[in-house]
């Protein structure tokens, strides 16, 4: 952790005084020379970095020193923050004295925040705080050379040798993916014995439901073989509900009935009752007479009364016969709490043979067979260091695959680090050699995830954003620090600090969890700086905070702010998780000077204090889902700040007209707030963002008009990544498209249009801005809903050139009586066609067929789906009349005999789903042909349902070869 910090603090030394040379503003006092000093005294400390970490293992005194480093570091940083945040005062201040009354906020004086004195910027001043500032880096030079001096006391040595670089990093990744840790080894033996306990109708006791506890110790796979079996197809089929609900410790009755019920029906408005005797009988009421499959992941606690009152035994009575409730737990003593034991599964250490296959696996990913041949003897002999641990032989797997030497597969092998003795945890050692042979950037972007709880859902683009908040991901320009995140992320997840990765439906990886085992790691590696308070709802929450030198502060369930909370005055995260907290008391905000991250998300907060303009190292700041009507003025003396998020704020009014300021904004996040009437003009002026998710259209000849964002300002940003959503959209926006330059955005990945919803008429208008559209031709995704035009030219006159374009979502075109022509679209996988409420007919033309074609239409299509049409009576397929009418065209040869041109449609398609449309009266034949079809979902259409009833209906027999057929009411 101190050598990370240290390599992030040098940068900074570097450049302090080209800024201040460059910009003319002068430190007094020596100031100058005592920053050189100060960056030659941690050079050297640097160079002996890697072996203090290793030793303070084994050297309480060697810890502390490390501790005092970090606190001087840390320090540092802080000031030289300061000094910065002061250069960007200026830069603003200069620019409004420039462009006077064009100016994003009018000029007024400031009252600047500093940690020691709140003072006007006088000349006279500005000289005083300046001589402040040079006085508090001569203290802290002096603070390092003693700590210096220290390091003699404990012999390091300096390093020789360190893990990949991020050139390297970049390199070997263009080659490999992310391992799959989906396939299991050794444990054929128990998954077939967890199937057969869950696949039986009746348990072995007589009653209507089993119990079946995991049991191994931590990094056995006891997750991973209960995942297997809960993804099982078998099981899927068997059970009329599933639900996985990870426990962990504190055993929190509330929060896991909540999880449960959020799982049965995310639209229950029950889960937010506090009441676990409602809570109960909802879940009651869902399972009642149902096969249900409940997997408890992670239990600690041994507490009988804990688990009679939660009352699942009572719950799973009410269940239909043959419902199963699957436990994984380290302790044995939980299945004896459970009673149990009669049917638990023991996991024991994998044999050698199959720890070294499972090793293998990793090691030998994309390499070839010789390599294999020249590292294999090397390779039995550190799998067998693992003890049978499938954690430790994935983690080591993944190490040795960055080596590509016997003699770096042989440091693996012979490293002390198998010999500590205080390692808590035997598998820590495995993960002990992973962590060590990272560069330290990784290693504190590793260490940084410590503020989450166990079984956490880590989303990766905001995981890259706080990474950044707090300078991890060192860089000048903004697109290649979250490129370097991107690689830091998939080399943790490659070297299996990661897993249960989750993909969105384009198939990009998205976020992910860390493993219990690593999970303790990290806050092994972090606990004096990284502290996690959990709450139990209910209890009594008297929280204490042991230690003043807390770093990174997660709150979960709490009622109120812990009042030890005021001796958090160097905290540089805090996060508030499912907290009660309604009001942010100023003196508290006051008192966490050195803040880099807020996050309030998904709090009942409902007004934020002004005091928080007085966080001048502010970053980062997550407002989501909370109850906020507006943000105070004062966030836009925040000069740091680089990310703002309030998706989701139901109830947020507006943003402050000072926007402007916020001159180091990068990332602004505002989709979901739908009482937000406009986007402040100023932003049009912040060169530095990167990311806009939203933009709401002003309604035109409005109060705010003149106040407001204009569309056509997007026309600058052409390097806005990602998605963008442009909402409220009018009949004579169509100018404004075009100015805002869709076409010049190739970063951008998906564009959704929503129009104006209230109109009981066409708009020409509508077809204009269709028209104006013209993205770029990267488009990955494209959605418009609420579009009033009768036909859809104007649609395929711009998608037509997005060979890229992998998804469409058409969402409320009542007036369209045609769907548009989209066979033709090469990349085309996901199509969602909803509330066409006028389409009585879906003939060939949506095949795209009327002019020359290729022989095969939508070739990539994989899902496809059809809601809210309630005229739709005909979907029309091919005849053989109709292909032996068509000119096909191959590669450029047309050919024109019919014995030739064979057509083929959808081969790709897996999924099908077909809703609320009640006059649909058949399938089209070509369904038959279709050999991946999957998955076909009826529901709401009644004819359908009559007619391809299972084994009964007259057409059931043309979809019987559909592995899962789901038709309801």
């Amino acid at each position: 952790m101190a050598d990370a910090l240290i390599s992030v603090l040098l940068e900074q030394l570097a450049s302090v005084v080209y800024q201040h040379t460059n910009q003319a503003v002068k430190l007094v006092l020596n100031a100058e020379k005592d920053v050189k000093s100060f960056s030659s005294k941690l050079k050297a400390i640097q160079a002996v970095l890697e072996d203090a970490e290793k030793k303070q293992l084994t050297d309480a005194r060697v810890e502390d020193w490390l501790e005092k480093l970090k606190d001087v570091s840390y320090e540092m940083d802080d000031l030289l923050d300061e000094w910065n945040t002061e250069i960007l005062r200026r830069q603003v201040e200069e620019k409004q004295e420039k462009e006077g009354e064009n100016a994003p906020v009018t000029k007024k004086k400031v009252c600047f925040p500093m940690s020691s004195v709140c003072f006007c910027f006088g000349q006279a001043n500005k000289v005083i705080h300046r001589r402040n500032i040079a006085r508090r880096i001569g203290e802290l030079n002096e603070k390092l050379t003693l700590i210096a001096a220290e390091r003699e006391m404990y012999g390091f040595h300096q390093s020789t040798k360190g893990g990949p670089d991020d050139q390297q990093l970049i390199q070997r990744h263009k080659t490999s993916s992310l391992v799959d840790t989906s396939t299991i080894f050794g444990r054929e033996e128990e998954k077939e014995m967890l199937l057969s306990k869950l696949l039986r109708e009746s348990s072995p006791e007589g009653g209507r439901f089993l119990v079946i506890p995991i049991v191994g110790m931590g990094g056995m796979g006891k997750t991973t073989l209960a995942q297997l079996a809960y993804n099982d197809e078998k099981v899927t089929n068997y059970f009329h509900k599933k639900v996985w609900v990870c426990v962990s410790s504190p055993f929190d009755e509330i929060k896991i009935a909540k999880a449960i019920i959020e799982s049965l029906d995310k639209n229950e408005t029950q889960k937010s009752s506090n009441e676990l005797e409602t809570l109960l009988i909802c879940i009651r009421s869902h399972v009642k007479d149902k096969k249900f499959f409940l997997v408890l992941d992670d239990v600690w606690t041994e507490n009988p009364k804990k688990w009679e009152s939660l009352k699942l035994p009572v719950i799973m009575q009410s269940c239909a016969e043959g419902s199963r409730i699957l436990v994984t737990t380290r302790k044995q003593g939980v299945a004896k709490m459970m009673r149990a034991t009669s049917s638990m599964i023991h996991l024991d250490k994998l044999s050698d043979r199959d720890c070294l296959a499972l090793f293998n696996s990793i090691a030998f990913l994309d390499r070839k067979e010789d390599e294999a041949d020249e590292f294999g003897a090397i390779g039995e002999e550190i799998a067998k260091k693992c003890k049978g641990l499938p954690l430790a032989a994935k983690t080591l797997g993944s190490l040795v695959w960055y080596k590509k030497t016997r003699e770096e597969w042989r440091d693996v092998l012979n490293s002390k680090i198998w010999e500590l003795e205080e390692v808590e945890e035997q598998v820590f050692r495995p993960l002990l050699l992973s962590y060590y042979d990272l560069v330290p950037a990784v290693k504190r972007c590793l260490l940084y995830c410590a503020i989450f709880p166990k079984d956490y859902n880590l989303k990766k683009d905001n995981l890259i954003e706080l990474w950044m908040s707090q300078d991890y991901l060192s860089s000048k320009e903004n697109k290649e620090k979250r490129r370097k995140g991107q690689y830091y992320f998939e080399s943790l997840a490659m070297r299996s600090f990661f897993q249960d990765f989750d993909v969105d439906e384009m198939g990009n990886i998205v976020g992910c969890k860390m493993h219990d085992i690593v999970h303790d790691f990290v806050q092994f590696l972090t606990k004096k700086e990284c502290i996690i308070i959990e709450a139990i709802k209910g209890d009594n929450q008297i929280v204490e905070l042991q230690g003043e030198n807390v770093r990174h502060l997660t709150l979960a369930n709490v009622l109120e702010f812990p009042t030890s909370c005021d001796r958090c005055v160097y905290v540089r995260s805090l996060t508030l998780l499912h907290s009660s907290i309604r009001t942010i008391s100023p003196g508290s905000i006051l008192k966490m000077k050195c803040l880099r991250t807020l996050n309030l998300s998904d709090s009942v907060v409902t007004e934020l204090p002004k005091e928080v303009g007085e966080l001048i190292h502010l970053r980062y700041m997550d407002l989501s889902y909370s109850r906020l009507k507006e943000l105070p003025d004062a966030v836009c003396d925040l000069y740091n700040l680089q990310t703002l998020i309030l998706v989701w704020c139901g109830s947020l009014e507006k943003l402050p007209k000072a926007m402007g300021k916020l001159i180091n904004l990068k990332h602004l996040y505002v989709r979901g707030c739908r009482e937000l009437r406009y986007l402040p003009k100023g932003i049009g002026s912040l060169r530095s963002l990167q990311a806009l998710d939203c933009f709401y259209v002003c309604d035109q000849g409005g109060d705010n008009e003149a106040a407001a964002l204009k569309l056509g300002d997007l026309g600058i940003m052409d390097q806005l990544p990602g998605s963008l959503w442009i909402e409220r959209l009018g009949k004579d926006d169509a100018s404004e498209i075009e100015k805002a330059q869709l076409g010049n955005k190739e970063c951008l990945s998906h564009l959704g249009v929503f129009f104006v919803e209230v109109c009981e008429e066409q708009r020409k208008g509508d077809e204009e801005i269709v028209k104006a559209l013209q993205p770029h031709q990267n488009l990955e995704s494209l959605s418009i809903a609420y579009c009033h035009i009768g036909t859809t030219e104007s649609l395929y006159s711009i998608i037509k050139s997005l060979r890229n374009l992998r998804k469409l979502v058409l969402y409320e075109w009542k007036y369209c009586q045609v769907l548009p022509p989209l066979g033709k679209l090469p990349s085309l996988e996901i199509l969602e066609i909803q509330e066409f409420q006028n389409v009585k007919k879906v003939g060939v033309e949506f095949l795209g067929i009327e002019e020359q074609v290729s022989g095969i239409l939508f070739p990539k299509l994989k899902r496809l789906s059809f809601s809210g049409m309630p005229e739709w009576e005909e979907w029309e397929g091919i005849t053989k009349e109709d292909s032996s009418e068509i000119t096909i065209e191959w590669e450029g040869i047309t050919k024109e005999d019919s014995s030739s041109s064979e057509i083929t449609i959808m081969p790709r398609l897996s999924s099908l789903q077909i809703t609320k449309c009640p006059k649909l009266k058949a399938l089209p034949d070509f369904l038959n042909k279709i050999t991946t079809l999957r998955t076909l979902e009826i529901k709401a259409c009644p004819i359908l349902e009559r007619d391809y009833q299972q084994g009964v209906g007259k057409e059931w027999h043309n979809i019987s070869h559909i592995p899962n057929v789901s038709i309801s009411s």
